[in-house]
């Protein structure tokens, strides 16, 4: 958006200010004839996508009209004077809302309608009409897998009590760079349970690096990783029944990490279960002797409840989102140099992942889209009950579309090889789009795309193209002039920049259908360019 001096800045705004005391002000600064000879339903959208799917339902029976124009950014674009003009006239307004818009936007709405009309949030009002939402993340590094230690079963068979010791010890390592497994204590002080760093001793009992544990317990934990690649931990389990008795073994196993790499592309482990969220551990079953990983339903592992995974057959994912610091301070000098950057797992300590706000962009998965059309039918029925025949006409042949739409976007992006599916662009925006059609958000420049991008993460992004050795990045069309930090990476790094819209129109997408089918083109032809090279030591 084009800055203005401040003079004329302050002119504008007290010009607009005056006309927007109330709504019949509003009505009174407004042009003339606008609507006086238009017996259609007034209708005002916050963004285009919007308007456009309103059109659809409403046909002929209304006037649609946008607050901000097509190729402009919802998040950051204030409306001028002449659409807020509308706002006094609409008959029904349907923003999006979850904070997509420009506070600005909202305000204008909420001040401007006549009293009565009504105002829909379609976000919020969708989910009654099976629309799902997606939480945004506070710190992106959370979003990955919670990975702790337990001990499960009552070990009778080993003469166990309340009273007996578990230990848990790390008895091998392969792997790239180094791995550290340590707990962080309720004043933030950390204790370290495993460091392959100095190697695993066993002439020394692994006193060094064993977890002991009574029976039945649970454990979070912060697993740290300072290379990305494929990591390989054996862990040894022994049962101590009492103090005096001679621990016994009770399981051996190892674990595979894939580290910033693509966890479907481990050698040797192509059908393995992937585990990339919700809450897993590394657990000791005392019943059956032996070690298993432990996986609630919402880790990346089927079904419904929690189960056991047979640790050869299980990858546990590390995503470059879990790129973190070396915070300052000596009490983390056992991860490195302040400043140096690895690969966490974080500790859970408040059970789920920590939310924020909701993500808005809800129409990028076609199923939601759905759900606004039929919640703008039934708004547009209230509002113009003789209408009623036409609306449902019309929603009901535009959701057929939009259902076939969904089944073709499956099939196209449903062709992109399962390596292949890691999606990185200018912000956070395309999580439903990635969780519906089975895609990977695998990194972005910032989360909000008037945020600029710091130099962690531009790093950070970097050190992503490289991990993943993705073909392509893709850039919004509206969100060109802001983006030079993506364009600039992928330059270097030698890959394809690509479109990908998210907000808005222009002149070659027009509408909302023609703005998913190319979004499902563009991402197949990019991601399928090439296919990712073989990670050395996989």
């Amino acid at each position: 958006m084009t800055s203005l001096p401040a003079h004329s800045s302050r002119k504008r705004a007290a010009r607009t200010a005056a006309c927007l005391l109330a709504a019949g002000l509003v009505a009174g600064c407004a042009t003339p004839g606008l609507s006086a000879h238009d017996d259609r339903v007034q209708v005002v959208t916050t963004t285009g996508i919007l308007a456009d799917l309103a059109a659809h339902v409403g046909g002929d029976r209304i006037r649609v009209t946008s607050l901000v124009p097509d190729g402009a950014d919802p998040h950051s674009y204030e409306p001028s004077l002449r659409r807020i003009r509308d706002v006094a006239y609409a008959d029904v307004a349907f923003s999006n809302y979850m904070m997509l818009e420009q506070h600005a936007i909202v305000k204008a709405l909420d001040a401007n309608l006549r009293p009565g009309v009504p105002n829909v949030s379609l976000a919020e009002g969708a989910v009654a009409y099976a629309a799902e939402i997606i939480s945004l993340v506070e710190n992106v590094s959370l979003d990955t897998i919670w990975l702790g230690l337990r001990v499960a079963g009552s070990g009778e068979q080993h003469a166990a009590t309340r009273a007996s010791d578990v230990l848990l010890s790390a008895t091998g390592m392969e792997g790239p760079g180094d791995l550290v497994g340590y707990l962080t204590g309720s004043f933030g002080e950390p204790e370290v349970f495993l460091d392959s760093s100095d190697g695993f001793d066993a002439a020394s009992g692994y006193r060094d690096d064993t977890a002991v544990l009574p029976p039945d317990a649970h454990s979070h934990m912060s697993w740290a990783f300072t290379e990305p690649g494929v990591y390989r931990l054996t862990l040894s389990a022994r049962l101590a029944p009492d103090p005096t008795s001679r621990p016994v073994d009770v399981g051996e196993a190892t674990y595979t990490f894939a580290v910033g790499i693509d966890p479907h592309g481990v050698r040797g482990m192509a059908d393995a279960t992937v585990l990339d969220g919700g809450h897993a551990d590394l657990s000791v079953d005392l019943d059956r002797s032996a070690l298993t990983v432990h996986a609630d339903p919402g880790s990346g592992s089927h079904g419904t409840h929690a189960h056991d995974l047979d640790p050869a057959e299980t990858v546990i994912a590390v995503p470059n989102k879990a790129l973190q610091e070396v915070p300052a301070g000596p009490g983390f000098r056992f991860l490195g140099r302040p400043g140096t950057q690895l690969y966490q797992l974080p500790q859970a300590v408040l059970g789920k992942h920590v939310h924020g706000e909701i993500d808005p962009h809800l129409w990028h998965d076609v199923r939601n889209a759905m759900a606004y059309v039929e919640l703008i039918r039934d708004t547009l029925t209230e509002v113009d009950p003789a209408g009623a025949r036409t609306y449902r006409d019309n929603a009901e042949a535009y959701l057929t579309e939009l259902d076939g739409l969904d089944h073709e976007m499956t099939e196209i992006l449903a062709d992109i090889p399962l390596g292949s599916r890691h999606l990185i662009t200018t912000h956070d925006a395309f999580a439903y789009l990635a969780r519906a059609y089975g895609l990977e958000i695998a990194g972005f420049v910032t989360p909000n795309p008037a945020t600029e991008p710091s130099l962690a993460d531009r790093r950070r992004l970097a050190q992503t193209i490289r991990n993943l050795d993705v073909p392509a990045v893709f850039l919004e069309p509206n969100l060109a002039a802001r983006s030079s930090t993506l364009t600039e990476i992928a330059g270097e790094l030698g890959v394809e920049v690509c479109a990908l819209y998210g907000d808005t129109f222009d002149d070659d997408v027009r509408d909302y259908v023609e703005l998913m089918r190319f979004n499902a083109r563009s991402l197949h032809d990019c991601l399928t360019l090439t296919s990712p090279s073989a990670e050395e030591g996989q």
